[in-house]
């Protein structure tokens, strides 16, 4: 994987992060999501480079080869405020004061949260597979909670910690090495089966429903929205439109300069449907 790209440690203060880069242009950070790590990108990142992107795929704080940050009582050094703020700084450690970003899954409230407070960071964000956790919250009826039950049961103390320990493959049966790669799923089941990755995965979704909300919800009380040109993206056989119907309408409010359009795949695009992936990234990023 990654041929061709630097693989460092980058110190961003809290934290060190793991980061793959590569290319010259436009810089693009790409974001992943849960359970993932930066290489799941890893049949996506190369072909943008060919199409003259610079681009940076990190392991956010806590997830994969990245350090872990202390936990605190509210979860906040897993919020999406702290992730973005590691972003930033690691993106200025590059030499990119400006870049687009891309956030899939997790990810995509991280890209939002970039976009939110760090304005002039970021040129053009693409949210994918996801919306605003507050509105999720939101809207939050039997069938999210029978599809989605897994953000309120990683939200307790110890319990999921001790059920995933049990039996990770288990837990994390979906992935499939001939769908992501060999050496992407290696390093996905490396992840899984460290206990400190695993906590920091689950205080991702124990900050989501504090203070990433609490963040969301004070953005919308002060009219705060997106002002860089935003793309949304959803795969086709994910449940964006069985969830919310029409998937851009959630995310209008949250951006002032909105497209969006589906992708053929299932949850994993960047995995399961790379070219068509990063040929409508080509058409947004330009």
């Amino acid at each position: 994987m990654f041929e061709g790209f630097a693989d460092e440690r980058i110190d961003v203060g809290e934290v060190r992060l793991r980061v793959r880069y590569a290319g010259q242009g436009q810089p693009v950070l790409l974001v992943h999501g849960h359970p993932r790590t930066g290489s799941t990108w890893h049949r996506v990142a190369p072909q943008l480079v060919d199409r003259g992107f610079a681009v940076v795929c990190p392991d956010m704080r806590g997830y994969g080869q990245s350090s872990k940050a202390p936990v605190l009582p509210d979860h906040s050094q897993q919020s999406k405020r702290a992730v973005a703020g590691d972003l930033v700084r690691l993106m200025a450690a590059l030499g990119h004061p400006t870049f687009a970003t891309v956030g899939h899954d997790r990810g995509c409230y991280v890209a939002l949260r970039l976009a939110l407070d760090h304005p002039d960071a970021v040129s053009r964000l693409v949210v994918m597979d996801g919306v605003p956790i507050s509105e999720a919250l939101a809207r939050c009826d039997a069938a999210f909670a029978r599809d989605w039950y897994h953000w309120f049961f990683f939200a307790q103390p110890d319990k999921p910690e001790r059920a995933i320990a049990a039996d990770p493959d288990a837990w994390y049966g979906s992935a499939r090495p001939e769908t992501m790669g060999v050496e992407n799923h290696r390093e996905l089941r490396q992840a899984i089966h460290d206990e400190a990755t695993v906590r920091a995965m689950l205080e991702d979704y124990r900050a989501g429903l504090g203070v990433d909300r609490e963040h969301e919800e004070a953005d919308r009380r002060a009219g705060r929205a997106v002002e860089c040109p935003t793309l949304f993206l959803w795969s086709t056989r994910d449940d964006m439109e069985a969830l919310y119907g029409d998937p851009l309408a959630v995310w209008r409010p949250w951006a002032r300069d909105l497209r969006g359009e589906p992708v053929e795949s299932g949850h994993h695009v960047a995995e399961e449907n790379p070219d068509d992936l990063v040929a409508a990234l080509h058409r947004f990023l330009g």
